[in-house]
This record gives structure tokens, C-alpha cells and sequence, in this order.
């Protein structure tokens, strides 16, 4: 069984590995979505040093289209019933209350909510009522329902500064999960980074300004991998090609982030690409031991 006090207290930053098990997620939407492959993937970013696994089955990806909660449910429960018998710690990557409960009832030890409890109001009272923790991230709403040409642009001003909204913004979200009943020992804040943040503007600041997040005594998760303020940052210094960049260099940057995350103390880092992020990882907690 997980220790999850233990989990939650890590001292050293551990590495999420994401399994897309969707039809459109930006950077391998469709690739996991045979319940065989996906579950060797999960298998296979175990191998490559994931400490956790999360698992999503709907895209949050700017103009994403929601997936039926039947569909949601089954490609959910079905990668868990796979990897949990495989050892593994499993992150549930979902804004709806049934998907949390079932993905639990099967042994899921993490609900990673990128709407940070506001968009199903049942959802943190089904944490609540679980042994489990709750990843509750900084959420300004769906970018599909924004207007012009930029996707979230009308959701992306942020009047006294991105750190400051940020921070104010997710700790009243923290404080709603909190009434619902969560034990704060249970939580984990994640800023969002590219959620209602489009540019490099929005989301360096929020990396370089880590410690104001660990000041609020929660562990923090860095999201930053394959993110458009990545591809902004290789365009911008002129190493991007016609098409723009590849996955490849996206995931340089993503392991650069991570060891720069690990240094600064975040809980764990959410990647794509396992093993790059690992070596990153071990290089950014090793870094920190003799600072």
C-alpha cells in the first residue's frame, strides 16, 4: 500500500509521466488510445524512472471538445485496472466527481483536477471521502469558450502581476477544496502553467517565482512540458525550423525546466518524455543537496 504521507512529503522532486489516453491532446493525441498500448506506455515511462503516472482521457488543450463521461469512465478504469497490478502510483487526471471515484474505488492514489475543484462541485467532497491526494491546479476556465484569434486571450490579463493573481487566485481555490471537507495534508498546488497563460510573459514568472508557491506550505507541481511557452522560447531564439520546433527540442527545453524545478524544490514535474526529465531531475535534487 502507498504511503501517501510520505508521497505528499517527498524531499525530493519526482518525476509524472504523462499517458494521453485521448484523440486530441496537442503533442501525441491518439497514440495511447488502444487499452494494450496505453498500458504498456504507462509500463514502459515506469521503466524509463517515473515515480507517478497521469492518467488522462480528456484533452484540456486550447478549442478541446469534451470527451462523454461513459468514454471518459472506461479508458480511465481500464489503464488503471492494468497498472495498478504493475506497481504503480497512479495520478487521475480529470474535472469530473464519477471518473475521481470509480478511477479510486480502483486504486488510483492521486486526483490531479486542472479546474481546481470549480468545475465539478462534488468533485473535492469525493476526495474528501477518499484516503487520496488532491492536486489542485490555477483555473480560469475552459479555453475553448474564449473569444478571437489568440484562445485564451480574454482569459490572460492579469491585472497586479502573474505571480501575484496566480497565487491569490489558487489559494481561494485551496481554500473552497479545504470547506469541502480535503485535509490540507492531502493537497498539492499546481499553477497551471499555460492555462490561461499563453505566453512566455505569463509563465517564466511563475517558474522563477517557485518560492512564493512553496510559502504557502503546500507542495507544489510543475506542468511545463511540450507547452506553447516553449515553442515561443526556441522560435524566438531562431533554433525553430520552417515547420516550427520539433518534439524533440520541446522536450530539451521541458528537461532544462525540469532541473531548474528540482533545484528550486517542486514536488514533481509532469512530462511527456521520461527519460530526459529523470536524468534532468536527478542533476536539479542533486544540485540541491550541496546548495
Amino acid at each position: 500500500m502507498t504511503d501517501l504521507q510520505a508521497l505528499h512529503d517527498s524531499t525530493h522532486t519526482m518525476v509524472m509521466g504523462v499517458l494521453n489516453i485521448t484523440e486530441d491532446s496537442s503533442s501525441d493525441g491518439g497514440l495511447w488510445l488502444d487499452p494494450a498500448k496505453a498500458a504498456q506506455h504507462g509500463r514502459d515511462m515506469m521503466a524509463a524512472g517515473a515515480d507517478i503516472i497521469d492518467i488522462g482521457a480528456e484533452s484540456t488543450r486550447p478549442g478541446a471538445k469534451r470527451v462523454a463521461e461513459a468514454d471518459e469512465l472506461a479508458r480511465i478504469t481500464g489503464a488503471v485496472k492494468t497498472l495498478i497490478p504493475a506497481g504503480a502510483i497512479l495520478s487521475i487526471d480529470t474535472t469530473r466527481a464519477s471518473v475521481a471515484a470509480a478511477a479510486l474505488s480502483e486504486g488510483a492514489q492521486i486526483i490531479n483536477d486542472v479546474s481546481g475543484g470549480t468545475l465539478d462541485a462534488e468533485l473535492p467532497h469525493v476526495v474528501a471521502d477518499h484516503d487520496c491526494l488532491y492536486i489542485v491546479q490555477h483555473w480560469r476556465g475552459w479555453l475553448a469558450g474564449s473569444k478571437g484569434a489568440n484562445p485564451d486571450q480574454d482569459t490572460s490579463v492579469y491585472e497586479h502581476g502573474v505571480l501575484t493573481d496566480v497565487h491569490d487566485e489558487l489559494m481561494r481555490q485551496v481554500d473552497g477544496v479545504l470547506a469541502a471537507g480535503v485535509k490540507p495534508e492531502r493537497i498539492i498546488i499546481d499553477p497551471g502553467l499555460g492555462f490561461s497563460k499563453p505566453g512566455i510573459e505569463h509563465n517564466l514568472p511563475l517558474l522563477t517565482g517557485l518560492e512564493t508557491f512553496h510559502a504557502t506550505g503546500y507542495p507544489v507541481l510543475i506542468g511545463q512540458s511540450r507547452k506553447r511557452f516553449i515553442s515561443a522560447m526556441l522560435t524566438g531564439a531562431g533554433t525553430a525550423g520552417a515547420d516550427g520546433p520539433t518534439m524533440a527540442q520541446r522536450d530539451d527545453v521541458t528537461a532544462a525546466l525540469s532541473a531548474l524545478s528540482a533545484e528550486h524544490g517542486a514536488w514533481a514535474v509532469r512530462v511527456h518524455d521520461v527519460a530526459k526529465s529523470r536524468a534532468a531531475v536527478i542533476a536539479g535534487n542533486t544540485w540541491r543537496e550541496y546548495a
